[in-house]
């Protein structure tokens, strides 16, 4: 009788390597001006969460959120659509 467990740790071991994949690593790449833009809006809203938020903290915050959006914009433009494959050409 064979064991089921040899079997598995083989199939689990070359099915999950642990190393992202470079297609993984290119959209990460592609998406981390929106994630630092995220985590300096995070950083702007914790810094206001124990107090009353000043004029200066409101500014922050605004420019973070513009900054979050443009990053956003940014990405979505430069993502081709992959769903709209319109050859060119008069009807």
């Amino acid at each position: 009788m064979k064991s089921i467990a040899a079997l598995h740790a083989a199939v689990t071991a070359a099915a999950l390597d642990g190393e992202p994949s470079d297609a993984e690593l290119d959209a990460i790449e592609r998406e981390l001006p929106v994630i630092l833009a995220d985590i300096v809006l995070l950083d702007a809203q914790i810094m206001t969460i124990g107090r009353t938020p000043s004029e200066l903290d409101h500014q922050r915050i605004r420019r973070a959120r513009r900054r979050v959006l443009a990053a956003r914009r940014d990405l979505a433009n430069r993502t081709p659509a992959t769903d709209s494959t319109v050859s060119g050409g008069a009807a």
